[in-house]
């Protein structure tokens, strides 16, 4: 499948080109535009119990495929939070774990799952209990809030993000939730409060905003109107 991810300096959107036969998946409602010969289907990928996994790690229940069913046709694929657009080519070896809001589409090789973190990890992360596990061949697209960053960890480099800015990481990378601070008062009044800290090798990719902290400008611009 050949594509192009456009205005990629500001809000940017998928234009795949699909040849007769070939598929692409995406998250519900990301579909723009589709050239007439684009058949478009709503699909409980996984089952029943897989796309409850996906609404409890904060993505759709329905994937929407799009197949070039009469001849080769163009299709345009956009998120609805405004941010950026990542492509990743899987080879089959490794996986991505994927926080919530974070799948847009995949090529036909590429499964979504649900994957249950650990109490400790589940309770105290701004994920959740549940994020997303994508494994396969093929090409998915990731969005964020804001602009993607990538980090490449060296062999036992370690690094440490911020919960809410976290997109997706390789799911070989260790991590774990920690304070900001040394101690729980510093941790919370630097408004940072829990952070991940990674250990490499991996790769991470982070978003340059946080969408609490936007929610939370948002409500103070309200109660001081």
């Amino acid at each position: 499948m050949e594509y192009k991810i456009l205005y990629k300096d500001a809000f940017p959107i998928i234009e795949a080109n699909l040849e007769k036969g070939e598929i692409i998946k995406a998250e519900s409602d990301a579909m723009v535009s589709m050239a007439n010969t684009i058949d478009l289907d709503g699909k409980l990928e996984g089952g029943l119990l897989a796309g409850v996994g996906r609404m409890l790690a904060g993505e759709k229940f329905f994937f929407q495929t799009l197949r070039a069913a009469r001849g080769s046709g163009k299709v345009l694929l956009a998120p609805a939070i405004p941010g950026g657009i990542i492509d990743v080519e899987l080879d089959g070896t490794y996986g991505l774990a994927v926080q919530k809001d974070g799948f847009l589409a995949a090529t036909d090789g590429v499964q979504v799952e649900t994957k249950m973190q650990n109490l400790a990890k589940g309770f105290l992360s701004k994920e959740g209990f549940f994020i997303l596990r994508i494994k396969g061949k093929g090409i998915v697209f990731l969005n964020s809030y804001g602009a993607i960053h990538t980090i490449n960890l060296g062999e036992r480099e370690e690094i440490i993000i911020d919960n809410g800015h976290l997109v997706a990481w390789t799911e070989y990378t260790n991590y774990k939730i920690e304070k900001a601070a040394k101690g729980w008062i510093s941790s919370f009044t630097s408004g940072e409060g829990l952070v991940c800290r990674f250990t490499g090798p991996g790769t991470i990719l982070i978003q340059t905003r946080n969408p609490s902290g936007f929610r939370n400008w948002v409500q103070a611009g309200m109660n001081r109107g």
